[in-house]
């Protein structure tokens, strides 16, 4: 599973979905995703992370979904501030 990160029509808000692993569990299996929530500035400035929560996959699909009703486009131009965590 891959990291999607969407921005809004404004382009002033993003949300980071990735997957999360559970380092408590010995098992390495996926069970929950880790969005990432934070806004934009200046387009040439690093997003400012606000926050981030943990929630269910499925949780986590229906928000993308109602996210991209709403007009958010997925985006690769923040990623490369990802690279390392916040």
């Amino acid at each position: 599973m891959e990291k999607f990160t969407l921005i809004n029509k404004t382009r002033s808000r993003i949300k980071v979905f990735e997957p999360f692993e559970d380092s408590s569990n010995n098992s390495s299996k996926i069970n929950a995703i880790l969005i990432s929530y934070g806004c934009v500035f200046k387009q040439s400035n690093k997003p400012v992370m606000k926050g981030s929560r943990v929630e269910s996959i499925e949780e986590a699909r229906n928000e993308y979904k109602k996210l991209l009703k709403e007009g958010w486009k997925k985006t690769y131009r923040c990623n490369s501030f990802f690279l390392n965590k916040w």
